[in-house]
């Protein structure tokens, strides 16, 4: 068994994880060269073994899945693929963003229903309280 160098910083990985980049290229009907070149423009980050070979993981193939998706069926250039993996990792921080602020919304929520159980409820005539905004309006 060969180990090889995780290329996000997490340590070693085991070899039988990866794909070397000819069994990717014949898999995909693509030259390795369209692979080095996908590489070299950012698209894609294979890790490297200790030998400084390429090796692909299941994230790094399903990214190519996609690239391909878009340049082949689609006629997507590279520059807008970068946009639009760019745009969707973004999305996607987003999204984990969002939930972490539902989750700590909910959280408050129930908190603060929690400790309002044993109180009466608000009057039903209560005033609203509204933003203020002048009364009138100023024309330049």
């Amino acid at each position: 068994m060969t180990e090889a160098r995780d290329g996000s910083g997490r340590g070693r990985v085991r070899r039988d994880d990866y794909v070397l980049i000819g069994v990717v290229a014949e898999k995909f009907g693509v030259h390795p060269q369209t692979l080095r070149l996908y590489e070299r423009e950012g698209l894609i980050c294979p890790p490297r073994s200790s030998g400084n070979t390429r090796l692909y993981d299941r994230d790094t193939v399903e990214r190519l899945e996609i690239i391909l998706t878009l340049t082949r069926d689609l006629g997507v250039n590279l520059a807008g693929v970068e946009v639009i993996l760019d745009l969707r990792a973004r999305l996607s921080r987003m999204e984990g963003e969002v939930e972490r602020l539902m989750d700590a919304f909910r959280s408050m929520a129930a908190e603060h229903a929690s400790r309002g159980a044993g109180r009466p409820a608000p009057p039903q005539n209560a005033l609203a309280l509204r933003p203020r905004a002048p009364l009138v309006r100023r024309t330049p």
